[in-house]
């Protein structure tokens, strides 16, 4: 079996036309879902991009922004049943920093009912992870690394797919030289591109600590990455901006570039 990735939405937070960034990472082993979106929208995303629930038992959530971790609330409340009625077997273990650990508790508390609740802590796991802490999901090794938020606490991974290739998330801001030693030379980088260089007038990414797509070309080249995947996009062009993100990005890069759409699967391949 390919590993692959589908990107169940590729959209930055105040995006109506496509969903909020999250994606599921598949392998012979398991999957492991990254962020859930801002809604429960998540089910329509799962359920359009073939992702079964039941086949989720890993998130990871990057930071406790809206657009990154309501959907999770959402799971929570859809997978707890399940467990209880015997359609869900196995366990959930959802794994984020302290911040996003505490604001899934809080959360939970204040706006799930307690028998849906009652599975945290005993079927559905909220397991903190700590910078540079390594942990194997799904029969790869992931490590999980501080991205140097100057917004919000952040975490993003690197692991080793079940092909030997690397892959590196850098969750939705700008590359900082505390993340080099996970990115550079890396097979597969993910990476946020706000919108197009020629566009920044109109959507001010440096003012909101974002990139463009220009910026990504120029970090994957100067890092000997292979393969570019870029994401968390404004959505005003969506038409035409596989073309555009894309010719920008090779500006500077000259490997692979990904700019996938919605719902989309990309095979991780060499």
């Amino acid at each position: 079996m390919d590993t692959t990735i589908t990107m169940l939405g590729t959209g930055n937070a105040m995006c109506t036309r496509c969903y909020n960034t999250c994606f599921y990472l598949r392998t012979a082993g398991g999957g492991l879902l990254v962020d859930a979106g801002g809604g429960n929208g998540i089910f329509r995303q799962l359920y359009r991009g073939k992702v079964a629930i039941e086949e989720i038992h890993h998130i990871f959530v990057t930071h406790c922004h809206t657009d990154h971790i309501l959907g999770v609330i959402w799971l929570i409340r859809k997978i707890s049943p399940m467990m209880y009625k015997g359609k869900y077997h196995g366990t959930l273990t959802i794994y984020g920093n302290d911040l996003v650990i505490q604001a899934i508790n809080t959360m939970c508390r204040l706006m799930v009912p307690d028998k849906i609740t009652s599975a945290i802590g005993n079927t559905i796991i909220l397991q903190q992870v700590d910078d540079g802490q390594h942990i194997d999901i799904a029969s790869m090794p992931f490590t999980f690394f501080d991205i140097a938020s100057t917004k919000a606490k952040q975490y993003g991974f690197s692991t080793v797919l079940p092909n030997g290739q690397s892959l590196v998330c850098l969750g939705d801001e700008p590359f900082q030289p505390s993340s080099e030693r996970y990115v550079r030379g890396c097979d597969w980088l993910m990476c946020e591109a706000f919108c197009l260089y020629r566009d920044r007038q109109f959507f001010n990414p440096y003012e909101k600590n974002h990139s463009t797509a220009l910026d990504a070309g120029r970090l994957a080249q100067e890092l000997g990455v292979k393969h570019l995947l870029l994401y968390h996009t404004e959505d005003r062009n969506l038409t035409t901006r596989r073309i555009t993100y894309s010719a920008e990005a090779a500006q500077h890069f000259t490997g692979t570039i990904h700019v996938p759409d919605d719902l989309e699967t990309v095979t991780l391949s060499r």
